[in-house]
């Protein structure tokens, strides 16, 4: 399954993609550090957690994808990787939700590559996966990340206190969701059409 609109895709990572997913992860990395998950200490003696391999990585994320709870993708533009974007938790019963987690090489921030990324994961999430709500959970502090789902449309929610473990510490996370029901003509429609000189269904880097 590839996801595309213009010069962006999403399809499933491989293992195939260890050598291009570290050199994007070693050339971003303080720029990623601050707002990534760590563990937190282990309690009196247990080991202490070590950061998985990515191999290991990408055996987890396909496990949980035949599992059902997840649909991990890599972003390509232009026909090279640069990053990821991961629906996880999701679950079914009275809630049909889940929650999208992304990364993006800083040399293509700003070319509306996550925007679409995210878009092109919702509309497949909403409209072929059968999911009601969607939400994004980002560090207030985190402008850019922000300025992704505020593209979108999707609504900020309220503040979860020391919400999630992010480089080395207990942070708090602002909260924006969005339902089937507030993006039934797509959200890479409404990506579209918000951006100028720019029809729906032209494709074209941002």
């Amino acid at each position: 399954m590839v996801l595309t609109d213009g010069e962006v895709a999403l399809r499933p990572i491989r293992l195939r993609d260890q050598a291009a997913w570290r050199e994007v992860n070693r050339r971003n990395r303080d720029w990623l550090r601050p707002w990534e998950a760590t563990v937190p200490p282990p309690g009196p003696g247990a080991p202490p957690a070590q950061r998985p391999t990515y191999r290991q990585m990408v055996r987890h994320l396909r496990a949980e994808a035949r599992a059902g709870r997840m649909l991990p993708f890599a972003i390509e533009y232009e026909g090279r990787l640069v990053g990821q974007l991961t629906v996880a938790g999701i679950t079914w019963g009275s809630m049909c939700s889940a929650h999208i987690g992304y990364w993006v090489d800083r040399s293509v921030a700003g070319r509306g590559v996550m925007p679409t990324a995210v878009a092109l994961a919702a509309d497949h999430c909403f409209h072929r996966v059968g999911l009601h709500r969607i939400e994004v959970c980002i560090r207030p502090e985190n402008a850019p990340s922000r300025r992704v789902v505020e593209k979108l449309g999707f609504r900020e929610e309220g503040l979860r206190p020391r919400y999630l473990h992010i480089d080395g510490a207990w942070r708090d996370h602002l909260i924006f969701a969005l339902t089937a029901e507030e993006a039934r003509d797509g959200l890479l429609r409404r990506w579209q059409l918000s951006r100028p000189g720019r029809e729906p269904g032209e494709g074209g880097p941002g």
